[in-house]
């Protein structure tokens, strides 16, 4: 069975926090598996994106054409400029397309992810009341402020709440990752691909 992992991006979206991800997914299994486990590819409101730092970015699809996910994760990224315009993350947790979008998601998928501040845009959708949550240390207030009904907890790497699993900040989402593969594919699997990219922090 091949599951299919949609990942969502936008402008000044952090590159680690999709890139890290999309490299564990494209990865894991494919030295022990017969078949390959996962389909990874991007999607964003607009066919081309610039990531932070400039870094830019065609996407596989649009949300008009992308095929049936599986799997949808959504990093972060972004803050405020100086006179206090939201960019990133920071802009997408308010854009009505994209909360439609990810409500949508929310009723077809397998298992919805978040990385870092890419948990604002879920809680914003409503879509983390009742649950546990993290995100990136500096933006913990940030997601009480969406909802008292969200439960947010600090010093976790990921945070699993069945269906929707979220991480800390950037680099926490590589260990979500492998722990995503884990629960799916199980341990083996997982460590073998972090062997593979020599990502020692995976136990």
């Amino acid at each position: 069975m091949t599951r299919s992992v949609a990942i969502f991006l936008f402008d000044e979206v952090e590159v680690l926090d999709f890139a890290g991800p999309y490299e564990v997914f494209s990865v894991a299994g494919l030295r022990t598996l017969p078949q390959k486990p996962f389909d990874v590819f991007t999607v964003a409101e607009k066919p081309s994106i610039v990531a932070r730092n400039g870094l830019k970015v065609t996407t596989d699809y649009t949300f008009e054409n992308m095929p049936k996910a599986d799997i949808v994760l959504l990093p972060g990224g972004g803050g405020y400029t100086p006179d206090g315009v939201a960019f990133g993350s920071r802009r997408e947790m308010n854009n009505p397309v994209v909360l439609e979008w990810v409500k949508k998601q929310a009723t077809q998928v397998e298992l919805l992810l978040s990385v870092c501040t890419g948990a604002l845009i879920l809680g914003q959708a409503g879509l983390l009341n009742g649950l546990k949550a993290t995100t990136h240390f500096m933006a913990l207030d940030s997601l009480r402020a969406i909802s008292a009904e969200i439960e947010v907890v600090e010093k976790v790497r990921y945070m699993d709440n069945g269906t929707v699993i979220l991480s800390a900040g950037v680099s926490a989402g590589i260990d979500m990752s492998y722990y995503v593969v884990s629960k799916l594919l199980g341990s083996e699997i997982a460590t073998e691909a972090a062997r593979y990219a020599q990502y020692d922090y995976w136990p």
